[in-house]
């Protein structure tokens, strides 16, 4: 049995042994934040009974629990799922180590159902940059960015920070990047795109807004793209010449990135004709999805590491999406559509209150005489909550 696994029995039992806990819990732990079925028909099974004002439903530690509370749960949640017994419920009660610790143990489930949530959207994602890149399509990829993005700026809210992007420190070591392997249209276009931004140089001042080079999928065609931009931007001529001393300039051949001959293949003003805005749309679309799936796997790994706390995984978490989102707005400017602040971007007035934060962070508050160990005691049952570093300019 798994510490998380018991976490929720212990805070089942908390709550058939003590129902009054249910009104610290309520506000900001949801039935789904359980993991097994069971656990989740019991909790939402006892926030309605509480809802409907079951006579126990606000008893507390004073006297014996009716045996009513038990039994009535049992009945409720069993509509839900099968197999519930009173006896489960009896063990969950012999789960519980100390009912007044049920505020800690539901902040247990809540860092299990951030982690377990996050690795699930990140899956989604990049189920969805897969498929994408299949059909040719970015559709299913922005939607399931947002929803990611969204995710984590109310998971945030819900944990007690607000969503910042965090740079994981030295100390964390970054997920693998295992390199995915390009399709030889997608290549042939990149290369279809150079050729017309060299046969017709004035067409970069219709891309160059929203087409950047690490949206290549090849180096050598990065180089040549910054080579065209690099010239026009001073005002040089293009063409082939240019274009290849441009690139030995940058160290594109003496690294062995590009040959010579190939920048002349490419850039062969005889050899292409065609939308130059189209197939840069395209170039852009193809970049997205990568980058969307590259980011995917790195949230997903993140949320895997079971020793990140919970603010800190939505910091990296917002931090290893923030290519994708410049990459979504620059695909938004490219096909003209309106790209839309997230709500990791936007505070709405749906966000917690300060109430519900406050329960959120979970901080133990012993009811003992002596003030300065119960100080001690609170400060070190805080969660580890989002960190807020001043914001950085963009690089």
């Amino acid at each position: 049995m798994t510490p998380l696994v018991q976490a929720e029995q212990a805070v089942l039992g908390a709550a058939f042994l003590s129902p009054g806990q249910l009104g610290q819990l309520s506000p900001w732990l949801r039935p789904e934040h359980f993991s097994r079925p069971a656990h989740t028909a019991i909790y939402a099974a006892m926030l309605k009974l509480r809802s409907d004002d079951h006579p126990a439903s606000k008893a507390q530690d004073a006297g014996p629990v009716p045996m009513s509370w038990m039994t009535d749960t049992v009945a409720e949640a069993s509509k839900h799922t099968r197999g519930l017994t009173a006896s489960y419920a009896h063990s969950l009660v012999s789960a519980c180590p100390r009912p007044e610790h049920a505020a800690v143990y539901g902040r247990m489930v809540l860092e299990g159902a951030i982690h377990r949530s996050v690795a699930q959207h990140a899956t989604r994602l990049h189920q969805a940059a897969r498929a994408d890149a299949i059909r040719g399509g970015a559709e299913e990829t922005v939607h399931h960015s947002h929803v990611l993005s969204d995710l984590l700026a109310d998971l945030a809210r819900r944990w007690g920070g607000e969503p910042r992007p965090v740079a994981p420190p030295a100390s964390v070591p970054p997920p693998p990047v295992h390199p995915q392997p390009v399709d030889e249209q997608f290549l042939a276009d990149e290369e279809f795109l150079l050729g017309c931004l060299s046969a017709r140089p004035q067409k970069l001042d219709e891309v160059v807004g929203w087409l950047h080079p690490g949206d290549f999928a090849d180096a050598g065609h990065q180089q040549i793209y910054r080579s065209l931009g690099a010239l026009h931007h001073r005002g040089e001529p293009i063409d082939q010449l240019t274009v290849l001393w441009e690139t030995q300039r940058r160290g594109a051949l003496a690294d062995r990135t590009l040959d010579a001959e190939r920048v002349l293949r490419i850039c062969d003003p005889s050899a292409f004709a065609g939308s130059a805005e189209y197939v840069g749309e395209q170039v852009v679309r193809a970049s997205l999805v990568r980058t969307a799936s590259a980011a995917a796997r790195q949230v997903r790994a993140l949320a895997d590491d079971e020793s990140l706390a919970p603010g800190q995984l939505i910091g990296y978490a917002l931090h290893a999406l923030g290519p994708l989102e410049e990459a979504r707005r620059r695909w938004c400017i490219a096909t003209g559509t309106q790209a839309g602040p997230s709500r990791s971007a936007v505070r709405t007035a749906a966000d917690p209150p300060a109430a519900r934060i406050e329960a959120a962070r979970s901080r133990s508050r012993p009811h003992v005489s002596n003030a300065a160990p119960a100080a001690a005691s609170t400060a070190a049952s805080r969660p580890a909550v989002l960190d807020r570093p001043h914001r950085r300019s963009p690089s």
